[in-house]
């Protein structure tokens, strides 16, 4: 997947501009920004995720012999810019929000600046790379909330949308919080912690499910964790555990990570007859897991019900975000720099969510110097400053009378994008996936409880500066009396 050469994923539409564009010696350098509108599932943030792939798709990006030889076919591009295609490398400026990243809607989540012919090129990738990772590490992150302290372990290969959601998508949810994954490749490619027992085909195998569970425990003795349900898991399959378990205790060969898992059934009622039946057995330091479709609203009502389960996996729902499978990424224009000059750029839509802001941004997040808890974000330009020992007037720019006053030295604040590419070269070296999940970790502890609740969430203001309000309401203005006009 690393070596893959992604430069033809993006749409059509991307290539005809480039071409226009190319063909009126349109060289003007543009900013671009990556945002979404909404959190996913009604929540109240969401984990910023799919950096790294984005790294390695511009370092690679460039148009092989075989690449041409077919948009030549399609008719639609003359030689002179299919020349230029085979020239083409990516020259510009790429700034971002690091992995693992809580963020909020309209935020830039990144910033490309480059030539627009570049700029327009990697619209699509980028989108599809940092809208997939983002969504499902939002997901893995509410699942692990709602179990609590126990291990979530993504067992979703086999339901994902193909190899490449499944890889990619383990490792945001790794990201997002999972202990580990079922996906031996994403182990490998990612150096993730890789977990999993066997399958009821293993059981059925065998002449008699003890038979298939003393077996598996030989061959595999430091992880004992058996299937119980594929007959009868209170009379059959629990009991049968306990005896695979009795005689490794006897042969002082019961390794420390063993347990059992629970695939079907009500998953609260037999946790606790199960825990009731080991710490009668002696086995109160057995683990139970369970499966079976799982997801954060599952987990928590399951926690409430008093289940006895120690550790969860969890598949379809989280590799496809069942409930909510979009992230609502765009990609929008904010500005032209031509001649020295920044000429900012809005789109206006009846909408009031689509209107964009305009500018070359930054996103610049305070802190409360006791707690470390947000207080609130600020979109302003990139050439902004603000002091901490400044007072700072953070307002909702709807309703502007809304309003929270910083005092001085009562808070700290941390610009969010950092330089990615200058110039077309990388100048960032991308964390491993186990340090960013570290990161991430905590940075949703810079949430409040109110803030992650499930249920109408208390959600984090993102609010402008007072520079770029004033600005865009400028604009706004401007656009309407045009239209006034005509």
């Amino acid at each position: 997947m690393k070596e893959e050469n992604l430069t033809l994923l993006t749409d059509l539409y991307e290539l005809t501009m480039m071409k226009g564009y190319h063909d009126i010696k349109n060289e003007d350098r543009v900013v671009f920004d990556v945002f979404y509108r909404q959190n996913p599932s009604n929540g109240g943030y969401a984990i910023c995720a799919g950096l790294e792939q984005v790294i390695e798709y511009i370092k690679n990006l460039h148009f092989e012999k075989d690449d041409l030889d077919y948009l030549r076919e399609l008719g639609l591009f003359d030689e002179k810019f299919l020349e230029y295609l085979a020239n083409f490398k990516f020259t510009g400026n790429i700034s971002a929000i690091e992995e693992g990243t809580v963020v909020f809607p309209m935020e830039p989540l990144l910033k490309v600046e480059a030539p627009i012919t570049e700029a327009q090129l990697i619209e699509t990738a980028i989108l599809n790379i940092i809208n997939h990772q983002s969504l499902i590490a939002t997901k893995a992150s509410r699942v692990c909330q709602a179990a609590e302290k126990d291990d979530v372990m993504e067992f979703g290969l086999r339901r994902a949308q193909g190899p490449n959601a499944g890889t990619l998508g383990a490792r945001a949810a790794v990201i997002g919080g999972c202990s580990g994954t079922s996906n031996v490749l994403c182990g490998k490619n990612f150096k993730v912690p890789i977990k999993g027992t066997h399958a009821h085909s293993w059981i059925m195998s065998f002449e008699t499910e003890y038979e298939a569970f003393k077996t598996y425990a030989e061959t595999f003795p430091n992880n004992v964790i058996l299937l119980v349900d594929t007959y009868d898991t209170l009379k059959s399959g629990i009991p049968n555990a306990i005896k695979v378990f009795q005689e490794l205790k006897e042969k002082n060969k019961l390794p420390e990570n063993f347990g059992i898992r629970l695939d079907s059934g009500d998953l609260a009622y037999l946790s606790k007859q199960a825990r009731k039946m080991l710490d009668e057995a002696g086995f109160s330091k057995a683990g139970i897991c369970a499966s079976n479709d799982l997801d954060e609203y599952i987990i928590e009502s399951l926690k409430r019900q008093g289940a006895k389960i120690t550790s969860w996996g969890v598949g379809t729902h989280l590799i496809t975000s069942r409930d909510c499978p979009s992230f609502g990424g765009v990609y929008k224009l904010a500005a032209i720099k031509k001649e020295g000059k920044i000429i900012q750029k809005i789109k206006l839509s009846e909408d009031r969510i689509k209107i964009t802001n305009p500018g070359d941004k930054q996103v610049f997040r305070f802190y409360d110097k006791e707690t470390g808890k947000i207080r609130g974000d600020m979109i302003g330009y990139a050439n902004e400053v603000y002091k901490e020992d400044e007072q700072v007037v953070l307002f909702d720019p709807i309703d502007t009378w809304k309003k929270t006053i910083l005092e001085p030295k009562t808070y700290t604040v941390k610009p969010l994008l950092k330089p990615i590419f200058i110039d077309g070269k990388c100048i960032y070296e991308s964390p491993k996936v186990m340090e960013i999940r570290q990161y991430c970790t905590k940075e949703k502890d810079t949430l409040s409880s109110e803030n992650k609740r499930f249920l109408n969430p208390h959600l984090i203001h993102v609010d402008l500066s007072q520079k770029l309000w004033e600005t865009k309401n400028k604009m706004i203005e401007e656009k309407a009396k045009q239209k006034v006009k005509k």
